[in-house]
């Protein structure tokens, strides 16, 4: 009893997306991660530790303890964490919410999705494969789109942000932090309507 310890259950989880790396620092696909670092430094912690093959830390968001989760097995299997997390904790799939990039939005443009498709993104289309479906709410930080139709999609995600970019996705990492805790502290619809600016 004299060394009990806070042992209030992690009720939701928060994923970010990225490949892992030195090669992928600071590319577009890599926007969820960077979100992760900022939110992280903004909040005093760390997401260091090894588990459901991620790097994890907990924070307090919300009134809610929060799993943060950087999926270290690459963009395509993310789905394998959030599955392995959300069996671990017993957390509904409506409580997870993944921070993604989106190259059909312009560079620091923010938007919040209740549910939906993967959209062409294959981290998310692990996730919702893996994990039972569509039903998880969503954080989308735009990239901007490749400059022309002959641009190669893949090489543009994983083509390195420009610095104002860089920038641009920096600040709207803020935005996000504040959207996933409006979304845990009451519901997705609310970081909606606070978030897309009219656009639904």
């Amino acid at each position: 009893m004299f060394f009990r310890r806070n042992v209030e259950p992690v009720s939701w989880i928060a994923c970010f997306l990225g490949n892992p790396g030195l090669r992928y620092e600071k590319t577009r696909h890599n926007a969820g991660f960077i979100t992760a670092d900022i939110i992280a430094k903004e909040l005093g912690v760390k997401i260091t530790r090894l588990k459901f093959s991620a790097l994890t830390g907990v924070i307090n968001l919300g009134g809610e303890k929060v799993l943060v989760l950087k999926p270290q097995s690459y963009m395509n299997l993310s789905g394998n964490s959030v599955k392995q997390a959300m069996r671990f904790y017993k957390i509904p799939l409506s409580n997870v919410v993944v921070i993604s990039d989106d190259v059909s939005l312009p560079a620091g443009k923010l938007r919040i999705r209740r549910r939906g498709s993967a959209g062409g993104h294959n981290g998310l289309k692990d996730i919702i494969q893996k994990c039972g479906g569509e039903g998880f709410p969503r954080v989308r930080i735009g990239v901007g789109a490749p400059p022309n139709d002959e641009y190669d999609m893949a090489d543009w995600v994983l083509s390195k942000l420009s610095p104002d970019d860089y920038n641009l996705i920096s600040h709207t990492a803020l935005k996000a932090a504040a959207a996933l805790e409006m979304i845990i502290e009451k519901d997705p619809e609310a970081a909606m309507a606070e978030f897309n600016g009219g656009d639904q």
